[in-house]
This record gives structure tokens, C-alpha cells and sequence, in this order.
């Protein structure tokens, strides 16, 4: 039930995130999907988590022996199919964005928690039925139904170190996070590269969305320039600025001293 109701509260913030800006919100609701996808990791470890662990001490506390563990088998084994499945989409669509990135870089960088909180729920999933098969199966083989009730404690503390990890990566966008430290390089290299420019103070970039970025400019312009001109030169730099990339939404080009820059 969490599984799939952390699904769907993904989807509704993914809906609410698409709306467009308004005079209330003029870089948009993209970032209402953060808020969801922390959500969904305070789900995670207060109900998957607290449910399992609180199970799983009630279960040695007073345990029950299990009289037929078939029942129990063909449950996890159809749950093993289905988690399964939606393991290997989720990541095939994680290694299609990952590119040549590792593994923990790629959640690092990546602005959709909607692609790696799917793949480590999915993860957490497929440990938790392992660890549950076996202590089905140890609760059976050694005559003690404690066994049973230790693999609800310990899928309770996998889920709550998932939904720790979770949180924490959520709770970065959330806050606000800055683009890819690479296009930031190349939105630089443009400003430096252009000859109206004598010094770029500082580019700051964040992501209203995940395919949503804001970009602030400060930079030195040449002393002579005129205002007609400065203005064509902006508008230049802007242009070369969104080819870099399509996620690329609003930039703000500030001209200034660079002795000002630094006071500031």
C-alpha cells in the first residue's frame, strides 16, 4: 500500500509541477514535485519503515509459528515477479539519463526524483523480499518463529535507510540546486569568450524545475558601450546561453564593476 500510494502522490506532484506560471508563481509550480517527492520518503520511513520494524517486535514478542509456509511463498514469489519488473524499467530509464555518470553521481546530479526514488523503492523492494523468503524459510527450517518477526525488523530498517537517503536528495532540490556544474563551465566560457565582456563576476544558476533553469549574470561590460549597444549584446549572450540547453528558461544578465561585484 505505501509502495503504490507513493506512486501515485509522485504522478499527482508531476501533474501539479506542469502547471504554467502565473502572477502568484512566475517561475512556475516545478518545484511542487520536490515538495512530493519529499512526501513520499516521510511516508516511507514513518509507515513502510515504523509498520515493519513495529511488526516485527510484536512478532518476537509473541511468536507464532507458521503451519504452512506455501501460502507465504507464492505471495513473494508473485511479489518478486511484479517488483521485479518494474525494478528493470526503472532502471533501464535511470541508465538512459545516467549517461556516462556512476551510479551515486547520477543521483547527485539528477533534478527528477521521480526516476531514482521509483528505482530505490523498487531496490528496497527486492532486498526486503529476500530477506522476507528467508525468514519465512529460517522460521520453518530452525522451529523458530522469531526468526519471522527478526526479517520484518530488518526489511523495517532497509526501508528507513532508503527513505533517509531519499529525504535527504529531496530535501537538496527543494531548498534549491544549482545546474550541472558542466553547464555551468560552458554558460561561463560564452561570457569570457564574448568581446564586449572585460570579466564575468559570477554565474548562478537553480532549478525551478527539473527541466527548468534560471540563470543569473553578473559581468563587467566594456566602459564604452552604449546603452543600444549593450542592449543588442545581452540579447546575443542570451541566445548563445539557450542553445547550451532547452532546460534553460529565464536568464537575468546583470552589467557591473567587477569592484562592485566584489563588495556585493
Amino acid at each position: 500500500m505505501v509502495d503504490s500510494g507513493n506512486q501515485v502522490l509522485l504522478l499527482y506532484g508531476q501533474h501539479k509541477a506542469g502547471r504554467k506560471a502565473d502572477a502568484r508563481h512566475p517561475f512556475g509550480y516545478g518545484r511542487e514535485l520536490y515538495f512530493w517527492a519529499f512526501v513520499v520518503a516521510i511516508l516511507i520511513f514513518a509507515v513502510g519503515a515504523g509498520i515493519s520494524i513495529y511488526e516485527g517486535i510484536v512478532h518476537i514478542q509473541a511468536p507464532h509459528p507458521i503451519a504452512d509456509p506455501t501460502i507465504s511463498y507464492v505471495v513473494l514469489a508473485i511479489a518478486f515477479v511484479l517488483e521485479g519488473s518494474s525494478w528493470v524499467i526503472a532502471v533501464r530509464d535511470f541508465n538512459g539519463k545516467r549517461g556516462r555518470r556512476g551510479w551515486w553521481q547520477a543521483v547527485r546530479r539528477s533534478k527528477d526524483p521521480t526516476g531514482f526514488i521509483v528505482l530505490f523503492e523498487d531496490s528496497a523492494a527486492m532486498v526486503g523480499l529476500v530477506i522476507a523468503a528467508l525468514g519465512v524459510w529460517s522460521s520453518v527450517y530452525f522451529a523458530d518463529a522469531r526468526l519471522d518477526g527478526l526479517a520484518s525488523v530488518l526489511i523495517g530498517l532497509v526501508l528507513a535507510c532508503v527513505a533517509a537517503l531519499l529525504a535527504r536528495e529531496a530535501k537538496g532540490l527543494l531548498i534549491g540546486e544549482a545546474a550541472d556544474p558542466e553547464l555551468i563551465a560552458r554558460l561561463r566560457a560564452v561570457l569570457a569568450a564574448h568581446p564586449q565582456i572585460d570579466s564575468v563576476n559570477h554565474v548562478r544558476t537553480i532549478h525551478t524545475a527539473p527541466d527548468s533553469i534560471f540563470v543569473a549574470v553578473s559581468a563587467d561590460f566594456a566602459d564604452d558601450l552604449s546603452m543600444g549597444v549593450a542592449e543588442t549584446v545581452i540579447e546575443d549572450i542570451e541566445a548563445r546561453m539557450k542553445q547550451l540547453s532547452p532546460s534553460i528558461s529565464s536568464i537575468y544578465i546583470r552589467p557591473e564593476k567587477r569592484e562592485q561585484a566584489v563588495v556585493d
